[in-house]
């Protein structure tokens, strides 16, 4: 049985960062110091094995030991759960069975990475995949990342076939969650990703919370608890903070994976290898890091 149910898990929860060592490999002490920096921040919950992980570049066991890792590094303070990657509906299963054996609260399902199907296809997969749980599970549905998604009639249909589909993980504007949150009648909860961009604007449409990568946590963390606390002004100058860092990462996700994990890694003193293939920085970029990292803050445990 889960320590959290679907009603716990509300505001900031960080997704991870993969980070290398020199070598390519991953590395477990600077994985453990990310955690406990996110949890030292106040996040209300941790994710991993998102695209901010880098998770098709993982193997089945790289992206299991990632599991291990945060299980142990979180143990059990706030809800936990695990983005499930795989091509077939076998693959993404045996990936749930090793979350559920770690006491993860939550699954997020990720489309299969291979071809391009109609929604009935992705519905039916995911609701073979959610079917083989009694784990809460998510939907991720990030068309603009993916190519491929389903639309919120589709995501309606599909949370009345399977009631154990119980969240939506957005990646879209706020006026595309807003249109989902109104046409699944707010039945179901929605949080929404981007990095935190109409982070406040997000909260005032009845988003759930958000998923973010750790680059800016703590800056999302206070805005969304002075959001629940009803000043707005507060909030709203929080985000102004992180704001142009925002938009400078969330150019695509390999500028994210590129130069989002360095802005983290200048903030919190992790230094930071790339595994191949991946977007390379330039002297710009570094130079954008430094200053967003001196404008944010240091990160500490």
């Amino acid at each position: 049985m889960p320590k959290f149910q679907p009603d716990d898990f509300h505001g900031i929860h960080a997704i991870l960062y993969a980070l290398f060592d020199a070598q390519e490999k991953l590395d477990r002490a600077a994985m453990r110091r990310q955690v406990e920096i996110c949890l030292a921040s106040g996040v209300h919950g941790m994710a991993a094995l998102g695209l901010a992980t880098e998770v098709a570049k993982l193997t089945e066991a790289e992206r299991r030991t990632i599991m291990e890792w945060t299980a142990q590094d979180t143990a059990g303070k706030v809800p936990l759960a695990f983005t499930i990657f795989g091509s077939s509906v076998a693959e993404q299963i045996s990936q749930v069975r090793h979350a559920e054996s770690l006491g993860a609260d939550w699954v997020i399902l990720q489309p299969p990475p291979v071809g391009s199907y109609g929604a009935p296809e992705y519905i039916r997969f995911f609701g073979r995949v959610a079917e083989a749980t009694d784990l809460p599970v998510a939907i991720q549905n990030a068309p603009a990342f993916f190519g491929r998604g389903l639309t919120s009639d589709e995501i309606r249909e599909l949370v009345t076939l399977h009631p154990n589909i119980r969240l939506i993980k957005g990646e879209g504007p706020v006026t595309d969650i807003a249109g989902l949150i109104e046409r699944t009648e707010g039945r179901i909860p929605v949080f929404n990703g981007r990095g935190g961009l109409e982070l406040t604007d997000n909260f005032r449409i009845g988003c759930r919370g958000m998923i973010l990568a750790p680059d800016g946590i703590d800056h999302a963390v206070r805005a969304y608890q002075a959001f629940r606390a009803e000043d707005e002004a507060a909030a709203e100058a929080a985000y102004e903070r992180m704001l142009p860092a925002v938009v400078f990462v969330m150019q695509g996700i390999e500028n994210l994976i590129c130069y989002g994990k360095r802005l983290f890694g200048a903030r919190a003193g992790i230094q930071i290898h790339d595994r191949a293939p991946a977007m390379r920085p330039n002297e710009a970029g570094l130079a954008m890091v430094q200053r967003f990292a001196a404008s944010l803050g240091r990160l500490s445990a």
